[in-house]
């Protein structure tokens, strides 16, 4: 088992991410964290194998909390998931060791694959015999993989980051609540949640506060 730690300030997002994870085969979710120090305190304690790393943190850059736990001998690794796309931050995850990045929003199933590249990537590490060049080539290769090719049936690509967002979650989905893990607008969020529900893809419920007019809120239908 791959022991995961999830590290991203936004408590809601490292729920959803850390949820994701006990879904994948051959992975073991021991924690999140929305600091840096909490990141650290937590690698130091449980020895984590893969870290699930944001850069935006409140404390310190999550790509130089890497490399700090790098010079400090720590065993770990780190797939950046994080907003930022540009070059400079691309570069020096690359160059503080992370063995992927990918950019939000990002849709479930590309984080599931990546996952089970790098879970592929680990068991050939241990276990092949370098005698060569290609040995060499072939695993720096395997340590990520290609996004999924769309099929006939794939949604828009922001409609399905939406689908995957409500699926992940533990509880019933606002429009506000999707504009804020997947970073769209509200109007946005209820515009692609209605038309998932009207595709029968989504479930919708309305939830009752003490004051004022019922929220909207929706859940995955089953097999959706």
């Amino acid at each position: 088992m791959i022991r995961t730690l999830v590290v991203d300030d936004d408590y809601r997002v490292a729920r959803i991410h850390a949820t994701h994870v006990t879904r994948v085969a051959g992975y073991e979710l021991i924690g999140e964290a929305h600091t840096a120090a909490e990141a650290r305190a937590a690698v130091a304690r449980l020895k984590p194998d893969l870290l699930l790393l944001d850069v935006y943190l409140p404390d310190e850059d999550g790509i130089a909390l890497l490399r700090s736990l790098r010079e400090a001998g720590e065993d770990v690794d780190a797939i950046i998931i994080t907003a930022a796309r540009d070059v400079a931050t691309v570069r020096a995850a690359m160059r503080g060791g992370a063995v992927y990045y990918l950019v939000k929003p990002f849709t479930f199933d590309q984080l599931t694959i990546q996952l089970e590249a790098y879970r592929r990537w680990r068991a050939e590490t241990e276990s092949r015999h370098i005698s060569g060049q290609t040995d060499v080539d072939a695993l720096f290769t395997s340590r990520h993989a290609p996004a999924p090719k769309p099929t006939a049936r794939s949604l828009p690509p922001t409609m399905q980051k939406v689908l995957d967002a409500v699926r992940a979650a533990e509880r019933p989905l606002g429009a506000q609540d999707v504009s804020d893990l997947i970073g769209i607008s509200r109007p946005t969020a209820q515009r692609y949640l209605s038309e998932l529900e009207r595709k029968g893809r989504l479930e919708l419920r309305l939830e009752y506060g003490t004051t004022g007019r019922p929220v909207n809120t929706y859940t995955a239908r089953a097999g959706a």
